[in-house]
């Protein structure tokens, strides 16, 4: 169980100095507009003094919105968030307000002890998109990381026993269907720009093989039909490149090819399995799956070629499905074989030693991180049942992200 415990400010400097702060702040901008400047529309960092942090450490906010539709979106936001929880005015070191300023934009106020701290107006593509950014602003505001609220998902949906490719933000409010295939999909992994996809499906041939959509025009491409298994697509941080398991050359081999999945390079060279390709933040390195000694473990190696090297997560002797913190790359998370079920675990390369994040019951699996580098989302399976969960690496909180009703959702990407 973890609790939560409410957090105060303590104002350690003068009304004065923030004022006069406030006023040079206000003094550069209209310096910066007079001069034809742009200013970045993000949010300004809000600096109320000393936060006293206990227990779990969650911030304490409070929302509030003469729309109730609004306050109950922004509230499930923020209840959400592993570094928040969400309390009545009086006890929270932050009010957030948001409310409508158009068919397509929100008014966002944040106050602190009654003083007003930040407004802004905040545009989106519709009412929900631009209350969702808002959410986003007020968590970099207050919390001082980036807010994923507005992200987007790309997961394998399952309804009345037919699986397709599906897309949602991350509240499971505008859920959109991709495939109308009824073939079996796995792994769909977004471009880092949000406008592709690639993923694996059945649907052509019968055997496992990647392909690539364009989310503006929805065509799909083949990108790997090799025979045997092709599976584990994964763009490259730049764009320029897909990583890829393939069984080209008689056993499954990691590979890199162009965007389109032409003129692949064979990676590692050997009799094993490799599978689950992931990129490093940089670019120049990959994690991936293999049973070299006999059981799966993973590997790195460099993504031009050469020796792959064991990364010792040292907590299973079943550890799969790596994928790379895309901000902190010291990190790595990863599915293990524990206590008779899987768990979601993290590796720490400064460290040198894993973690492991999820306690639940059954299983645990297909870790995908979030842009703010602490989130995570996963697949819990459960009685036959499977559901996409918010998982957060610091406080370990798990949040369910859609009710049971919506069917089997499993194999998420997230992109922002």
């Amino acid at each position: 169980m973890i609790y939560q415990v409410d957090l105060r400010l303590r104002f350690t400097q003068p009304f004065g100095y923030f004022f006069c702060m406030r006023l040079f702040y206000y003094f550069c901008l209209c310096i910066t507009s007079s001069l034809g400047l742009t200013v970045a529309a993000t949010a300004e960092l809000i600096d109320a003094g000393e936060v006293t942090r206990q227990g779990a450490g969650r911030l304490a906010i409070a929302v509030t919105s003469s729309d109730a539709s609004l306050a109950k979106l922004a509230r499930r936001a923020f209840g959400l968030h592993g570094g928040c929880t969400v309390t009545p005015a009086s006890k929270a070191a932050f009010t957030i307000e948001i409310e409508r300023a158009s068919e397509s934009s929100v008014t966002l106020v944040i106050s602190s002890a009654g003083q007003e701290q930040l407004r802004r107006t905040v545009p989106g593509s519709d009412l929900q998109n631009a209350t969702l950014r808002a959410c986003d602003m007020a968590v970099e505001a207050t919390l001082h990381i980036p807010g994923f609220f507005a992200g987007k998902l790309a997961f394998v949906g399952k309804q009345r026993g037919v699986s397709e490719l599906y897309t949602s933000d991350l509240l499971f409010g505008q859920v959109r269907s991709l495939t109308a295939d009824r073939a079996l999909i796995t792994g769909p992994s977004w471009s880092a720009d949000g406008t592709k996809l690639l993923y694996t499906t059945y649907y052509k041939t019968g055997r496992p093989d990647i392909y690539r959509i364009d989310l503006d025009s929805g065509l799909k491409k083949p990108v790997a039909t090799y025979k045997g298994t092709n599976s584990g697509g994964a763009f490259s941080p730049d764009g320029r490149s897909i990583a890829m398991s393939l069984f080209a050359s008689g056993s499954a081999e990691i590979y890199v090819g162009d965007v389109t999945g032409r003129n692949p390079r064979r990676l590692t060279k050997n009799k094993s399995l490799e599978t689950s390709p992931t990129w490093s933040p940089d670019g120049r390195r990959l994690a991936f799956t293999s049973d070299a000694r006999g059981k799966p473990q993973i590997y790195q190696i460099s993504a031009t070629g050469g020796p792959m090297r064991r990364i010792p997560t040292n907590v299973s002797s079943h550890c799969s499905e790596p994928v790379w913190n895309p901000v902190k790359e010291n990190l790595i998370a990863f599915t293990a074989a524990i206590s008779g079920g899987f768990q979601i675990c993290v590796y720490d390369f400064k460290a040198g030693k894993s973690q492991v994040l999820t306690a639940v019951s059954q299983s645990a699996v297909e870790p995908a991180w979030l842009n703010d580098g602490r989130h995570l989302v996963f697949t819990q399976r459960q009685k036959g049942r499977a559901r996409l969960m918010l998982l957060d690496s610091e406080t370990k909180k798990v949040s369910a992200l859609h009710s049971p009703e919506f069917g089997d959702a499993l194999s998420a990407s997230f992109v922002y």
